[in-house]
């Protein structure tokens, strides 16, 4: 994301907050249900466009991704070893924001269903028994799965696809070459459409802070607040497992270089941008170039540990703000559900948005409900994609350890590195 882009997000957050503001505060009441109805076109139009791309999205990203993992079957060991770890980092990222967001509660008594004079809705619990999940995961038809964006069959014809694809001696390259440029044409798409998104942001802040006036400002400030605590206590985890198997001077070399990516991920809100700088500062510590020129990429895909933890936080946010309970069953099914969906979308755009979209969908809830946490969400990503950073890099750190790859003697190559980036 340019500077200019970003310059164009911030000024539609503060002028969505404005003109919410003096909406609540000099309009009539009907003048005010007006002016709601207009505002909240921007983000619902929004929300159709992401609607519109996330089948041919989630297909054909995932279809090349998986079709190009042969490399993994190649390192054998190291990406048993890599799958192991995501696939742990991103179950206690969903478990950790699932956890907090309960104990925080921040949308509790916004009561969101009242102000619409809507009925609390309740998730539904028709697919929880084993016959009918299976059921719903398994399509009986992909372009019915397509037509009524069904996620997480998609997911699963998309696996077979790419499967079978490495599985072929030949790699099937003439179809690989129509996946990979059909999925550039979506990434491509996926951009147009995130054009429109200072709009969205400007529509779903004025419309909401219309409604409920500047308390809400205070509301969605504890959501924040809440969310970047939730982020510090990911990292000390993710930290502490990292101390664990390489130790404290590691630990310590490890952040020093980082700390440049770092700062590029979290200012541009794309965990992606650092992606050059990681590849090109963690061999100077040690690490293994072919380490990180394997689990870098990998991780990109599978670990997304600050995506991991939004998807569960926004979720039950979104839900506690309409009135919404889940059981534990349902929580759980959640938890296993954004595990399997999350994945193959990594790159794209507000990512994470699709995917709750997608949950919400899943549990019988209005998926328009997402625009609630879209005035906020670039804020949010930009926490988002740091995380991403951090978690990416303590995992081929400590990949490298566990195959005897990390060369910890590397402080001449390090202040190097350093004397050359600053």
């Amino acid at each position: 994301m340019n500077k200019k882009f970003a310059y164009f997000i911030t000024a539609a957050m503060v002028l969505g907050v404005i003109v919410g503001l003096v909406c609540n505060s000099f309009f009539e009441p009907d003048q005010i249900k007006g002016a709601i109805t207009f505002f909240g076109l921007l983000p619902k139009i929004f929300i159709m466009l992401i609607k519109m791309i996330i089948a041919p999205l989630v297909l054909f990203t995932l279809i090349a991704g998986i079709g190009h993992m042969e490399d993994a079957a190649q390192v054998g060991r190291v990406g048993v070893k890599a799958m192991i770890w995501f696939i742990s980092a991103s179950i206690i990222s969903l478990t950790l924001g699932m956890v907090l967001v309960e104990f925080f509660k921040p949308g509790v008594g916004m009561d969101l269903h009242l102000l619409a004079g809507e009925a609390a809705k309740a998730p539904s619990t028709d697919g929880f028994t084993f016959e009918k999940f299976i059921e719903h995961v398994i399509p009986t038809s992909v372009v019915k799965a397509m037509a009524e964006n069904e996620i997480l069959q998609i997911v699963v014809f998309s696996v077979f696809v790419g499967t079978a694809i490495a599985a072929l001696d030949d790699k099937s390259p003439k179809v690989m070459e129509l996946a990979e440029e059909a999925a550039s044409i979506m990434l491509k798409v996926t951009e147009m459409v995130m054009k429109f998104a200072p709009f969205a942001i400007f529509g779903a802040l004025a419309k909401v802070v219309s409604q409920q006036g500047a308390p809400i400002l205070i509301k969605y400030g504890e959501f924040m607040l809440e969310f970047y605590l939730a982020m510090v206590i990911l990292w000390v985890i993710i930290l502490f497992a990292g101390f664990l198997f390489l130790g404290k001077d590691m630990i310590k070399k490890l952040l020093k270089v980082i700390a440049d990516p770092l700062l590029l991920s979290f200012s541009t809100a794309s965990s992606e941008a650092a992606y050059p700088k990681l590849l090109a500062g963690l061999p100077t510590i040690g690490i293994s170039r072919k380490i990180t020129s394997f689990v870098l990429p990998l991780g990109y895909s599978f670990n997304l540990d600050g995506s991991m933890l939004y998807c569960t936080f926004a979720t039950l946010f979104i839900a506690q703000a309409y009135g919404v309970e889940f059981t534990l069953m349902q929580k759980v099914m959640m938890l296993f559900l954004l595990l399997i969906t999350s994945k193959g979308i990594a790159g794209v755009p507000r990512a994470s948005l699709v995917v709750i979209m997608a949950t919400l969908a899943y549990f019988g809830l209005p998926t328009e409900w997402i625009a609630l946490v879209i005035g906020v969400d670039q804020l949010l990503d930009m926490g988002r994609s740091a995380t991403n950073v951090v978690g990416n890099s303590v995992a081929s750190a400590v990949i490298a350890k566990l195959e005897g790859q990390l060369d910890e003697e590397t402080n001449e190559k390090i202040e190097k590195f350093n004397e050359t980036t600053s």
